[in-house]
């Protein structure tokens, strides 16, 4: 039933590029924008789905991930599988279009030849071009992580993200990094909205009541569309609590099967849950909640260029930063799927045109900032990225900055999936900064901590990020470190998967008595004190002009 023959024929069409031989405008010329969008269609529905954009109104260049390690029943299954074996699994050449988009592979090569991805102007112009042509069947849903993470997201708290995507016309978004701008900005962006905020999953503690609506029903070619929300259940934990005090976060298993047994009840004939709760509490949920159709997941960042389903569920996963869009088209009978056909679409800006309105519309908001935003302040002669399990390249230039610049032997920083990736020998700008650090609680802190309180801390968040079971598992990557170095055992339980914790700069183990230095970022604790951190990685790379962060190898992982 499922077809990747649309997506592949880009693979196909590009399979023969030798990456570092070929030149960019010759790989461009074996795509083209109809390539990307041709689809078969089938049946009466169109679901559209976004997510994880994080702020970014322009395209980027973003690596996907090289290691992303699954525990207990998600252990080598996607998307717990990278680089090669992802291109075998779904019969991608390597080399190919799909392989930059999808993987790690060759991607400083591949991004010299394909370029960026992304871009609400490219975004427009597709999600256009699929309602032209399915006008009274397409439903567009927004995953979240829409609203914060760049300079004028920060800015406008929001406001900027909320007038392009009001130009997109989503029928419904769910949420989690919204909620970093406070109950009383997120409420005051909700009214404006235009269309329903959803979260099934967050309950108001102070009136003992829903916080926002559990679900909305759409109707689209002739079918009767139930849309649940469930926004991150850890909200509270892995952001501020403070800035959200009534408003209580959880998976809600009983609530979510009620709200399904309630739409079916009440006559819908498709039910798809908007979901920001991972990948894998995703797939375990599905396995439990019967009468789900569709899972459009997010949170976790992952891309597959096909549905994973689960029993009768079919499950969605779109990728982050405005890389994809997906399109599913789905034949509903009888209140059943009776055929379906998807295809992730990935948003080549050098091919796909941009949406003038959509253009216009970016253009305006950034032009008080542009100049700023440009500004150059230093060079990478490395690859710098983000994404993964551990320490990525730009991850150690965050840790080394706050090291030099706080004056400590330890540096902590959080593992964020979201901030572009930049290229060996790319200029480093401000907005690159912002792109990686822009949130409401940027406070880098300095302290003094126990060997023991460190490893305390790092046992505690490799619980939350290994943990067999998916509901315990509170998203987010492990939290990097800087100046010290340890090893995990994957298959160890809680508190006992830390160990060898040895100071860097000495290269002697940490004493669990002794006080060291510490600073870190984006601390949820309320009053934390310091400078923002974007500052302190800005004149940290303007003191050197040049970074140079290699695979440092703080991380030693067994048990995987």
């Amino acid at each position: 039933m499922i077809s990747r023959r649309e997506f592949l024929q880009v693979a196909a069409a590009t399979a023969a590029i030798t990456p570092a031989s070929w030149s960019r405008s010759f790989a461009q010329q074996r795509l083209t924008q109809a390539d990307l969008l041709r689809f078969e269609p089938v049946g009466n529905v169109t679901l559209v789905h976004l997510t994880d954009i994080h702020a970014q109104l322009m395209p980027v260049l973003f690596r996907e991930p090289s290691t992303n390690i699954g525990v207990g029943e998600a252990r080598g299954k996607v998307p717990h599988i990278t680089g090669r074996e992802f291109l075998d699994l779904y019969k991608i050449p390597p080399g190919s279009a799909p392989a930059y988009a999808l993987t790690s592979e060759d991607f400083t090569a591949l991004a010299k030849s394909y370029g960026r991805l992304g871009g609400l102007d490219r975004i427009a112009t597709v999600l256009k071009a699929i309602r032209a042509e399915r006008s009274d069947r397409t439903v567009f849903l927004d995953g979240g992580d829409t609203w914060q993470n760049s300079f004028t997201s920060l800015q406008t708290k929001g406001q900027d993200m909320v007038d392009c995507m009001a130009l997109l016309k989503p029928d419904a978004m769910t949420g989690h990094w919204e909620f970093t701008l406070g109950t009383a900005r997120v409420k005051e962006l909700i009214e404006k909205l235009g269309f329903p905020f959803l979260a099934q999953n967050i309950r108001d503690t102070e009136w003992d009541e829903p916080a926002f609506d559990a679900m909305r029903v759409i109707e689209r070619g002739g079918v009767r569309i139930a849309v649940i929300g469930q926004a991150l259940p850890y909200t509270a934990i892995a952001n501020p609590r403070w800035m959200i005090p009534n408003w209580s976060f959880g998976i809600r298993e009983n609530d979510l099967k009620a709200n399904v047994e309630k739409a079916r009840k009440d006559g819908a004939q498709l039910v798809v849950l908007l979901s920001h709760n991972g990948f894998d509490v995703d797939q375990k949920l599905a396995g439990r909640v019967q009468g789900i159709d569709v899972i459009l997941s997010g949170h976790t960042h992952d891309a597959l260029p096909d549905v994973v389903k689960i029993g009768k569920t079919l499950l969605v996963a779109s990728g982050s930063h405005g890389k994809f869009l997906s399109r599913l088209d789905l034949d509903v009978r009888g209140g059943e799927v009776k055929d379906y056909r998807f295809k992730l679409i990935p948003i080549f800006s050098d091919v796909i045109a941009p949406d003038a309105e959509m253009a216009a519309k970016i253009a305006a908001i950034r032009a008080p900032h542009e100049k700023m935003l440009r500004e150059v302040i230093g060079k990478t002669e490395t690859l710098l990225y983000r994404r993964g399990n551990f320490n990525g390249t730009l991850d150690d230039v965050i840790c080394d900055a706050l090291l030099a610049e706080r004056d400590a032997e330890i540096a902590l920083s959080p593992g964020f999936r979201w901030g572009n990736s930049l290229l060996p020998g790319q200029d480093i700008t401000r907005e690159d900064i912002y792109n990686a650090t822009a949130l409401t609680y940027p406070a880098a802190y300095r302290m003094t901590m126990t060997g023991a309180r460190l490893k305390e801390v790092l046992e505690d968040v490799a619980d939350n990020i290994f943990n067999p079971d998916p509901y315990y598992q509170q998203g987010g990557d492990m939290v990097r470190v800087g100046g010290v170095s340890y090893t995990i055992d994957i298959k160890e339980g809680a508190g006992r998967r830390i160990g060898d914790l040895t100071l860097l700069k000495s290269g002697k183990p940490l004493e669990p008595a002794k006080e060291y230095v510490v600073t870190g970022w984006a601390s949820i604790n309320e009053g934390t004190e310091g400078p923002a951190i974007w500052d302190v990685v800005m004149r940290h790379i303007e003191k050197k002009k040049t970074v140079a962060p290699r695979e440092a190898g703080h991380v030693r992982v067994v048990g995987n």
